[in-house]
């Protein structure tokens, strides 16, 4: 795991972009798209926006969801929400493109099967993601693999649904199907990240996040939560 400080928040959404913009054209080049799945949060909308400014190949990409709370459509907690408004609205990435949780379903669990066969149907099978893009929650979590919820059990599929956790249920890729991808691009900022990134740092698996594998995996962190 190779850990990257930058000075704050802004310069972490740059440093992000201008990786994942990398990737995507590697990616392209080597296999003709590039399947990017993205976490919810302030700093990631940033990043989305800031790759308006860079050097796409915006006709081979796929962009998924690594989680999202069940909520109704244009839900302000929905992370499909921002991840429109930041995109969409910024790069000429067709709206198909973006490949949504379905969590308006009444039936989660058929909701979920059906989220995994579309991962197969844009990146194989088993899906392989080319990047992963994390966050780290202060408790610990990352995409919604929250601490002490059977979710963090689940071996067998590679999108599950969560316990109710902050108020919500929740639909999230598992570590199988992370723990595939190609590239973990860990993005943490802010101060209340200080001891769990020390603890991801460390490798500790008593977190979600330290289940995640370590090996192409760069951690973006920004000074507040590397504690410099």
């Amino acid at each position: 795991m190779e850990i990257k400080v930058l000075a704050d928040a802004d310069a972490v959404a740059r440093e992000a972009a201008g990786i994942i913009a990398a990737d995507a054209r590697a990616a392209v080049a080597a296999r003709g798209r590039f399947i990017v799945a993205v976490s919810g949060g302030h700093t990631p909308w940033q990043i989305l926006r800031a790759l308006a400014g860079e050097d796409m190949p915006w006709k081979g990409v796929h962009v998924a969801q690594v989680d999202e709370r069940v909520a109704p459509a244009g839900d302000p907690e929905r992370n499909l929400t921002h991840l429109r408004e930041s995109l969409l609205g910024h790069a000429p990435l067709p709206p198909t493109r973006i490949h949504a949780m379905p969590v308006e379903s009444t039936d989660l669990e058929a909701a979920a099967a059906q989220y995994a066969r579309t991962l197969q149907d844009i990146a194989g099978s088993p899906p392989v993601l080319d990047l992963a893009h994390l966050g780290l929650g202060p408790d610990g979590h990352t995409a919604s693999l929250v601490p002490g919820d059977p979710v963090l059990m689940v071996t067998g599929e590679d999108v599950a649904l969560t316990e109710v956790y902050q108020g919500r249920r929740r639909m999230t890729l598992t570590y199988p199907m992370l723990n595939r991808a190609r590239r973990i691009l860990w993005v943490v900022t802010g101060i209340l990240k200080v001891g769990m990134l020390a603890r991801l740092r460390a490798g500790d698996r008593s977190i979600p996040a330290g289940r995640v594998r370590r090996d192409q995996a760069l951690v973006l962190a920004d000074r507040a939560a590397a504690g410099s």
